[in-house]
């Protein structure tokens, strides 16, 4: 099927008359249809939308108006990206219905640039969670094998890309929500440099840590992306003040230098996913690099860091949601008071409750120092240690999963188990570096084959160099072709 192209071919057979854009939009519809039901992966349709959309597409192109860079090209988006008037939920129950007033710049340059939003994908809620097991509308399933998890946040984008019902969708990474369902998925995924995408229309989770992430089947799309995306906004005061970037045409790692950290391959590494990576890391010295042995011993300390920033920074940004202003609004005792607790209550699950009360704790009287000030200072530490690496090297190879994907049910009963997932992802999170997620290969499951992923990251600001790495690395390999049998 036509529609099965990357995002970037797509674009190209649409400007040149090859084939319409509402082509393009029914074969997507029909495939969803199909598929979708399989996977529970999207929370909105936008059929109607869509079709009016490519209609218009295909009007603006025969009165030859000049098409976008992503002109036809089918997307999904996160339910945490506002699209005005459509429902924007973040996988809560304290938001259905909730349907924003404006649109996200992230979003809006999509749409600049050509774009089709067929649907608002899955999402664990408010962003809060490895599995996407987390939201209030359903749990979202891996395409390569459907007991078990597609990783998460990003849970529904990722599979959305992953089962080939479009070639490109938007998630956000906070933690390693982009990368870690890539990896788990088998798809290409992109996390910036803090500040390169505008967070404007993107509901908060972790302010200092949110960023606006890509999701494709090839590095290609993720380089056109980024153009896209890209560039200062006046809406988004934590925006570089920057152009959209350019990709960087390297075609040979010949004299890039790579750092692998010891710590990232260390113990409570599947000795499957090692055996894939030392595979890739091997590749990627028979393509030109001189790879080296790293130290990067504050590693250890990036998870228990990361959980006290990031719940303290959500105990904050969901303060919001009280039923006062917008949501879900449940009666209480009668007062104000009691409104907002039996709101709070029915409105948030299990696991945006323990986020809040531990990130509540941290800022309390008494403890805000203790918690919030160290792990302020280990951040800085992390920080300042990734830093001296790349004088070094210019980047970071090793896994982004210490595991390939896992069932569905096997850690929501330990949800330290369950923060684990993100041990290899969070350290460039932190740092508000640029990482990708690539498929590097595949190890048997029983009777199926799961995806696992190599991660590149950069120093701040190297976001074109990550990726040109990346697009090199799947140049020399095919791991990136191989598609789930769900997507046939």
């Amino acid at each position: 099927m036509s529609v099965e192209l990357d995002a970037t071919a797509l674009a190209a057979a649409h400007a040149s008359g090859q084939r319409t854009v509402r082509a393009t939009i029914e074969e997507t519809l029909e495939r969803v249809e199909r598929i979708e039901p399989e996977l529970d992966a999207l929370a909105v349709r936008l059929d109607d939308r869509a079709r009016a959309r490519a209609a218009e597409l295909d009007r603006w192109h025969a009165l030859g108006r000049p098409p976008g860079p992503l002109f036809g090209v089918p997307v999904v988006l996160k339910s945490n990206l506002c699209l005005a008037g459509v429902e924007t939920h973040c996988g809560s129950r304290i938001l259905a219905g909730h349907r924003p007033a404006y649109t996200a710049t992230a979003v809006e340059r999509l749409l600049a640039a050509g774009a089709v939003p067929v649907a608002i994908a899955n999402m664990d809620e408010f962003a809060m969670g490895s599995s996407g097991e987390n939201s209030a509308f359903g749990v979202a399933r891996n395409p390569w094998d459907r007991t078990r998890s597609p990783g998460g946040s990003s849970s529904g984008s990722t599979a959305a890309v992953a089962a080939g019902l479009v070639p490109l969708a938007l998630g956000s990474d906070t933690g390693g929500s982009v990368r870690l369902p890539a990896a788990l998925c088998g798809v290409s995924g992109f996390k910036p440099t803090y500040g390169r995408i505008s967070r404007f229309g993107l509901v908060a989770f972790g302010s200092s840590l949110d960023q606006v992430g890509p999701l494709a089947r090839s590095v290609r799309d993720l380089e056109l992306a980024l153009e896209v995306l890209s560039g200062h906004d006046e809406r988004d005061a934590t925006t570089l003040p920057e152009p959209p970037l350019v990709r960087e045409w390297r075609s040979t790692l010949a004299g890039l230098r790579i750092g692998v950290p010891d710590e990232y391959l260390g113990p409570g590494l599947d000795a499957r996913v090692r055996e894939v990576i030392e595979a890739a890391l091997a590749e990627l010295e028979r393509a030109g690099a001189a790879l080296t042995r790293i130290a990067l011993p504050a590693t250890e300390v990036a998870i228990p860091c990361y959980y006290v920033l990031a719940t303290a920074e959500a105990s904050s940004n969901l303060a919001r949601f009280d039923g006062v202003r917008y949501g879900l609004r449940a009666e209480g005792d009668g007062s104000l008071q009691g409104m907002i607790a039996a709101t709070r209550a029915a409105g948030f699950g299990e696991e945006v409750l323990r986020r809040v009360l531990l990130g509540t704790f941290v800022l309390s009287h008494g403890y805000r120092e203790a918690w919030y000030g160290k792990a302020q200072e280990v951040r800085a530490s992390l920080s300042a240690e990734l830093s001296e690496a790349f004088t070094r090297v210019d980047l970071i190879a090793g896994p982004t999963s210490p595991t390939p994907a896992f069932p569905l049910g096997e850690r929501t009963a330990d949800p330290l188990a369950m923060y684990l997932s993100d041990l290899l992802t969070v350290p460039a999170s932190l740092a508000g570096l640029p990482a990708v997620s690539v498929p590097a290969g595949h190890v048997i499951e029983g009777e199926v084959e799961l995806p696992v992923g190599l991660q590149l990251i950069g120093p701040r600001g190297a976001d074109t160099r990550v990726l040109a790495a990346a697009r090199a690395f799947q140049e020399a390999t095919t791991h990136h072709r191989r598609r789930p049998a769900l997507s046939a």
